[in-house]
């Protein structure tokens, strides 16, 4: 059986067919434009590729709920071009009405660790990206967390640091998570890209402090398995003992489990290669079937 994958982010589309084992067979990435310019290529990549289904894993905030009469829909983004675009009807129409699993980009990520990955057999786990922006994708209970929306990890507000006077990135909330802590909120405040500061322990030192603390109200409030940290940010492989330290610091001992003991399998990088988001969107293609 062959499932089409296309995991849509704001500054490319990969698009990809695999199996129902989760084996990437071919893949291929088209720069996110206008819906005008995009969608023809994705559907051309497609057309002659015979998929029983599709799974999208897209850029947000979209429209999940299947009884709205925006299903399927990309809504508020800040990408001017995709607001309001019905991005899963213009799929369908191309293809005839197969099967299409929708849900977002972060979901999708953790969807592919949850089947394949470092969540396999877990029930409630969080997975973030750190990179463009801050986003999270929530299993509870063995499904994916929807909600009056889809949850949105990146915007929850933090209590800045007194050594931190910058501002924050965010056009909506200014000091939230991502406001503070994504790759363009290091950049403004460092003067360079995260890649170029890998040496200066002090941008590492804040940013775990940050990510420590989000993590934190993501334990008390959602009480996962296993928190899995993906993105560009996280390349920087020194804040992950840096973030174990603190979020161990900031509990004070109130939660005592025996996942906190074992913290480095608690608080984990990706785990598929950078893969998991779109063996994530082949899963939505077989949820859909």
């Amino acid at each position: 059986m062959i499932l089409g994958a296309i995991e849509a982010g704001g500054t490319k589309m990969v698009c990809a067919i695999g199996d129902e084992n989760g084996k990437i067979i071919d893949r291929v990435s088209i720069p996110t434009k206008t819906p005008e310019e995009t969608m023809p290529e994705i559907i051309a990549y497609f057309k002659d590729k015979d998929v029983a289904a599709i799974g999208l894993a897209c850029f947000g905030p979209i429209d999940l709920h299947k009884d709205s009469p925006t299903y399927g829909y990309i809504t508020s983004t800040p990408k001017t071009a995709w607001l309001g675009y019905d991005i899963v009807g213009c799929l369908k129409k191309a293809f005839n009405n197969i099967p299409i699993g929708f849900d977002t980009d972060v979901n999708g990520s953790l969807l592919g660790e949850a089947t394949w990955g470092c969540a396999k057999g877990m029930t409630d786990v969080i997975y973030i990206t750190i990179g463009t922006g801050i986003g999270g994708g929530v299993m509870s209970g063995g499904k994916l967390l929807h909600g009056m929306l889809h949850p949105e990890l990146g915007h929850i507000l933090m209590r800045r640091y007194p050594e931190d006077s910058y501002v924050g990135k965010c056009p909506f909330h200014k000091d939230c998570f991502e406001g503070l802590a994504a790759g363009p909120a290091i950049e403004e405040r460092w003067g360079s890209k995260a890649f170029d500061l890998a040496d200066r322990d002090e941008v590492w030192e804040l940013e775990s402090k940050y990510i420590a603390q989000a993590i934190i109200n993501y334990m008390m409030t959602l009480s996962p398995q296993k928190i899995i940290l993906g993105g560009g940010v996280m390349h920087q492989e020194q804040l992950f003992p840096l973030i174990r330290q603190k979020v161990l610091e900031m509990n004070a001992g109130y939660i005592q489990t025996k996942e906190l003991e074992n913290i480095e399998e608690y608080i984990v990088p990706a785990s598929l290669n950078d893969n998991q988001g779109i063996m994530g969107a082949i899963k939505l293609a077989i949820d859909a079937m």
